[in-house]
């Protein structure tokens, strides 16, 4: 059993500090941040090595981190590794934090704040799995409240009781779903489940129903197993469902899914005349963008190729990203960012907004901004969908509405997200502010949805604020 007097590690000597109309039944007082904005714009020519700031990391060189095989080998996996690692990385004593949540605040040394992440993770629904570019962009000097720390790291203080009406699979993927791994929910589009396993665990996950190793809250449920005769029945019923046109490649993530297999995939997609779009959904350069500078690396080139034959074909691959605050970007962000819009890669993003993470209008208005900088398309802005195990990280309906009406405006329209809620129950992805009714008091909102796969009557689903 892991406890902290058997954690052999050196301790760290000193570390430095861090770095439209909304619906008319709808009324509420704002309470969303609208403090002024400020443009923040990185060197990209600085090539400073910001992880040198982790004890363990300090004399890592250069080259060594822009190694894929380098980040993979140092991904932080498990509640021992990670326990291990806060050691080294957190002063013995914490200072207040005025900016974290009041249950945080009496988490004032290293011990009690990995005792409590041990707590956490024993009712986490997602397992433990971080990069070294995310631990390093974290300030571990305020660790508390740091926006990064929140997405991928529980605190068992912070946790608050469930909605009843939260779930694993919220959006009822396998409800929509005709052959194991593939989800068909719109008209036109579908989504290829083709890896369980990704580069980081987000706490947030709205697959943690089916993605990662088991935990002890839950048992996955294996969906997305990479099997070829799986997959095989996935192409058939695209090959024999004409009117799709669209298909997501995701998991997991697309980081995961092995360049060979990247290749085959697209291929057959692209040869089936129907299908004009394909996207690859991948968190990997918002977590581990090295890996797209990395010369050799066939995963990065495999996504190069499908690109380019697409554009042969008259047709698209995309790549589909997740950033969430502007502390993930990095100088290596930017240059593998940019290597992607030199070869032609369309690249959009897709944010989810998280309490205490970009839940005000300085924080979203410099992601989107920041994203667009780098030719990096923002392209929804998600209401967190109502998951079981991270209420602590979901927002009111109100909060998206008032984000919303802070920032549509003030930049460009091409460069503006859409702020949306993907139904629970498999209502599919609706603007926030399309509601049929919201009662802020109650936190229900209710949205009409016209009859899918053909049904000719409408559907009633509510999304519920947090209680």
């Amino acid at each position: 059993m892991l406890t902290l007097r058997n954690l052999l590690v050196p301790r760290p000597s000193s570390l430095p500090a861090f770095l439209p109309g909304i619906n008319r039944r709808y009324t509420v007082h704002s309470t969303v941040s609208t403090k002024p904005f400020t443009r923040t714009v990185l060197d990209i020519t600085r090539r400073e090595p910001y992880w040198n700031l982790i004890p363990v990391w300090k004399d890592v060189p250069e080259a060594d981190f822009l190694d894929y095989n380098w980040q993979v080998s140092n991904t932080i996996q498990g509640k021992d590794k990670l326990a291990q690692f806060l050691y080294t990385v957190l002063p013995e004593e914490l200072a207040y934090d005025k900016d974290a949540a009041e249950p945080l605040r009496y988490l004032r040394t290293r011990d009690m704040f990995i005792q409590d992440v041990l707590a956490g993770i024993s009712i986490a629904p997602m397992s433990i799995r971080i990069t070294p570019h995310i631990m390093s962009v974290i300030n571990w000097n305020k660790p508390l409240s740091d926006p990064v720390r929140r997405q991928f790291i529980p605190l068992r203080s912070g946790f608050v009781k469930d909605h009843p009406k939260l779930q694993l699979d919220s959006l009822n993927e396998e409800g929509d779903s005709p052959t194991p791994g593939l989800v068909h929910r719109y008209h036109d589009k579908a989504l290829f489940l083709a890896v369980s396993v990704c580069p980081v665990y987000c706490r947030f996950c709205t697959r943690s129903y089916s993605i990662g190793a088991p935990t002890e809250e839950v048992t996955k449920k294996k969906s997305f197993t990479p099997t070829r005769r799986r997959w095989e029945r996935m192409f058939e019923y695209i090959e024999q469902t004409p009117n799709l046109s669209d298909i997501v490649i995701s998991g997991g993530d697309g980081y995961y899914i092995p360049p060979e297999h990247i290749t085959s995939i697209t291929e057959r997609l692209l040869n089936i005349q129907h299908i004009q779009r394909i996207r690859i959904a991948s968190k990997g350069l918002a977590v581990n963008p090295s890996r797209i500078l990395t010369t050799d690396d066939a995963w990065t080139q495999a996504l190069l190729d499908a690109s380019a034959k697409a554009r042969k074909m008259g047709k698209s691959v995309a790549l589909h990203t997740h950033f969430n605050h502007p502390n993930e970007m990095t100088w290596i962000t930017r240059l593998a960012a940019r290597k992607l819009y030199e070869n032609g890669v369309v690249v959009r993003n897709q944010t989810v907004l998280l309490r205490g993470v970009n839940d005000d209008v300085e924080t979203m208005k410099s992601l989107i901004r920041m994203l667009a900088d780098n030719n990096i398309m923002p392209y929804y802005v998600y209401q967190g969908d109502m998951v079981s195990g991270v209420e602590d990280l979901r927002t009111p309906l109100s909060t998206i509405l008032e984000l919303e009406r802070n920032i549509r405006g003030s930049i460009a329209g091409f460069a503006t997200p859409n702020f949306v809620v993907d139904l629970p129950g498999g209502g599919g992805k609706r603007l926030a502010g399309s509601f049929e009714s919201y009662d802020p008091a109650t936190g229900i909102s209710k949205y009409v949805i016209p009859g899918k796969g053909g049904e000719s009557t409408e559907r009633v689903y509510e999304y519920h604020d947090p209680l």
